[in-house]
């Protein structure tokens, strides 16, 4: 099911990542990096910078002195099993066995430092900052964060966070290579969902079907958000995930409503997906066409040179005079995901109900507006636009090349059909 060559990661590509980390201490005027990494099943946007050191598990943390080699803080004794076992069967290993510590906490984070001699040190810390929407004040533990300054006084401790992430987004050929491979595996997940959706079936087995497929090639996806219904107004996992509910059996005239995620090697992808069972309400159809305007303004926008902020004003014209109202961000970065569209928040006027739930913001400002395009750079272009309760979802991945856009999976960027027929 795999089928052809998989791309991996060198040591040629560590080398790359472990120049640029040091290039970039010798910049701010740092000693070391000390990085926290969040556990490897956070799901979608993960803060997992660690393993962009490691090419390892997530959920480490990572101390790298400005001379010599980065090491690895492991939370449990497993971590060392799985790293012995995969070196033993000939997997690229970047962390040496003498480079790893157990356990992560405060204690043998400060001998780390200690070790290194840096108790009067400069260490940008990645963790420190906010990284919306799931951690706003940051990752670090309050607990182990005290216990680091109380062992070292005498050190300056920076955030460096927001400044390696614009750092690591310009991908380089070898990650490039898996970002494409993993927006081919996304494609098949969606098209497995497309296949199975029909009336009469649970929405759990189309749900199914999408994760087989990407199991099946060989990587471990994210949880899809996933909704149905005839006019479905939300994002997030199917509520039986979370609930003891059954799911919903789908009907003719409904829609599905997903965001797929998929991961390889820490890599990301994302397909924006609208499947509708049967014949598309002629509203969201025409929130369809809305949104596919903004996705072509997308694909012009994203070009080198031009910031953040230029772009999301150029994707979100169409939406000026169409009459109908934007849900959600247009676009957003990937590998990582620092920034994302500003939109107005109009849900308390356009959704019954809403006025019973805390008020939100009028408007959310785009994120890092000022980020400067650079190819390399990928970002998940996913317009959408509603009338009344019709909603579309289009989009994909898209990456920044030499001279323009790159379409990673097209695939999405228009309603589709059940059984595979686009509307």
């Amino acid at each position: 099911m795999t089928g052809g060559t998989v791309p991996t990661f060198s040591m040629a590509e560590r080398d790359r990542r472990w120049d640029l980390a040091r290039a970039f201490m010798a910049r701010q005027g740092l000693d070391a990096l000390l990085i926290f990494g969040e556990h490897e099943d956070a799901g979608p946007a993960p803060f997992a910078y660690d393993t962009w050191f490691t090419n390892g598990r997530a959920g480490t943390t990572v101390v790298f002195p400005r001379e010599g080699e980065p090491v690895s803080l492991l939370p449990m004794e497993m971590f060392t099993k799985d790293h012995l076992e995969s070196a033993r069967r000939g997997d690229t290993i970047w962390i040496s066995p003498e480079n790893l510590r157990m356990s992560r906490d405060s204690s043998v984070v400060t001998a780390t430092l200690d070790e290194w001699g840096l108790e009067k040190a400069t260490i940008g810390v990645v963790g420190l900052e906010p990284y919306p929407p799931w951690h706003p004040e940051g990752i670090v533990p309050y607990r182990l964060w005290n216990s680091v300054l109380a062992a070292f006084p005498a050190a300056e401790f920076t955030p460096v966070g927001m400044a390696l992430s614009r750092l690591i987004m310009a991908l380089g050929p070898e990650e490039i290579a898996v970002v494409r491979h993993s927006a081919r595996i996304g494609d098949a997940m969606v098209r497995a969902m497309v296949e199975t959706a029909a009336a009469g079936v649970p929405e759990s087995e189309v749900y199914a079907a999408g994760m087989a497929a990407g199991y099946a090639r060989g990587t471990t996806p994210a949880a899809m958000h996933f909704w149905t219904g005839p006019a479905p107004l939300a994002s997030g996992p199917p509520p039986w995930s979370y609930r003891p509910q059954a799911p919903r059996v789908l009907r003719s005239g409904e829609v599905i409503s997903a965001e797929v995620f998929s991961n390889v090697a820490g890599r990301h992808t994302q397909h924006q997906v609208t499947i509708t069972i049967g014949e598309p309400h002629q509203d969201l159809r025409r929130a369809a066409d809305v949104a596919r305007a903004a996705y072509d303004a997308g694909l012009d926008a994203l070009r080198p040179g031009r910031t953040f902020g230029e772009a999301v004003s150029d994707i979100r014209k169409p939406y000026a005079t169409a009459g109908g109202w934007e849900f959600g961000p247009a676009v957003h970065t990937l590998n990582p995901m620092i920034a994302a569209s500003g939109f107005p928040n109009d849900a308390s006027r356009r959704m019954a109900g809403a006025d019973a739930y805390p008020p939100e913001d009028d408007h959310r400002p785009t994120m890092a507006a000022d980020l400067e395009l650079e190819p390399g750079m990928t970002f998940a272009l996913e317009p959408n636009y509603a009338y009344g309760r019709h909603l579309a979802y289009l989009g994909g991945t898209v990456l920044v090349g030499d001279d323009g856009p790159i379409e990673l999976n097209p695939y999405t960027a228009r309603i589709l059909r059940a059984e595979g027929v686009p509307a």
